[in-house]
């Protein structure tokens, strides 16, 4: 039984249950590829670049070309949240608090969503026939916001960079950009950013940055800290892309934004959220609020995501 309900007793003041401050439910997972499918696991496959050939002459045989075929194989897990509001509790209260609790689990499993679609993003991706392969983001993909040679917080040029590269791929689709309060911050610091004579989108009055250089932006307090690099990037200390030669010190923990095209993120879903509200027999007919939902995520293409390191 959740013991901590006793503070919600019929003595309170107030009638009215607060949520305290939280991320509400799944921020990414309405801009990504979604699937449902039955099964532990499902396997997308992948068609690579056709490439055609010059016809030497007249009336030669016809050509018979190979084309790359690939896959990516998404693993799903089971996540869960339950507790246990007991029937004296609900005599007691002035309120049912079933219906908060059902709200607190559908934000739980949507974290855990974002927790699961950025590691993806970042992470290896199985692959190969059986999905027993792993594939890294590679330092391709990665660049890093440099001002003055050193490590940034965020900045347009590490935006600009992003979007190159994604452009230099062919990238076509929505482009959105995850960032963290710090990086927002530091962006807006920018007059590229919040002079009417560059954006069309007042950011200053909103404090907020809607869309710029064609990524939408997207807030989130769950990328990761990282200390991997602490001992120096090697990238270009005026570009901030990853280069043979060259490093970039850091001072401190960095943080991980992400560019990325949705298409490029396959979300897998068993099913949608399950969510249930019972009698427990065995638990003296306390009422319990479930909530479940079974998913899982990869990276489908390496060129449609990009990771912006920054400084934390």
């Amino acid at each position: 039984m959740n013991s901590q309900i006793e503070s919600w007793r019929v003595q309170q003041y107030t009638a009215n249950v607060y949520q305290l401050a939280q991320q509400k439910g799944s921020r990414l997972g309405p801009l990504v590829r979604s699937e449902v499918f039955k099964g532990k696991s499902e396997f997308f496959d992948r068609l690579g670049l056709a490439t055609a050939q010059k016809k030497s002459g007249r009336n030669t045989p016809t050509p018979n070309l190979d084309i790359a075929h690939s896959r990516r194989m998404v693993t799903t897990a089971m996540y869960e949240w339950a507790t246990l509001v007991d029937r004296k509790d609900k005599l007691q209260n002035i309120h049912d608090p079933e219906n908060q609790y059902a709200v607190s689990a559908r934000n739980a499993l949507g974290r855990s969503m974002d927790d699961v679609l950025i590691a993806a993003a970042l992470g290896n991706a199985a692959s190969g026939e059986d999905g027993s392969s792993s594939t890294a983001l590679g330092s391709a993909q990665k660049l890093a916001a440099v001002s003055g040679g050193n490590l940034a917080r965020m900045n347009i040029q590490a935006l600009k960079k992003a979007k190159l590269l994604l452009d230099q791929a062919e990238v076509m689709g929505s482009r959105y950009f995850i960032h963290t309060a710090g990086m927002l911050e530091s962006m807006l610091d920018q007059t590229e950013v919040t002079s009417a004579d560059y954006n069309t989108v007042k950011a200053l009055v909103a404090g907020e940055i809607d869309t710029f250089l064609g990524f939408k932006f997207i807030h989130s307090e769950r990328l990761p800290l990282s200390s991997v690099y602490s001992s120096g990037l090697t990238v270009d200390s005026s570009s901030g892309l990853y280069s043979a030669s060259g490093t970039l010190t850091l001072a401190g923990t960095e943080i991980s934004g992400i560019a990325f095209v949705s298409d490029g993120l396959i979300l897998g879903k068993n099913e949608e959220a399950v969510g249930r509200i019972d009698e427990r027999p065995d638990m003296s007919y306390s009422h319990q609020v479930y909530a479940s939902m079974d998913f899982g995520a990869v990276r489908m293409e390496e060129v449609k995501v990009v990771e912006v390191i920054a400084q934390a």
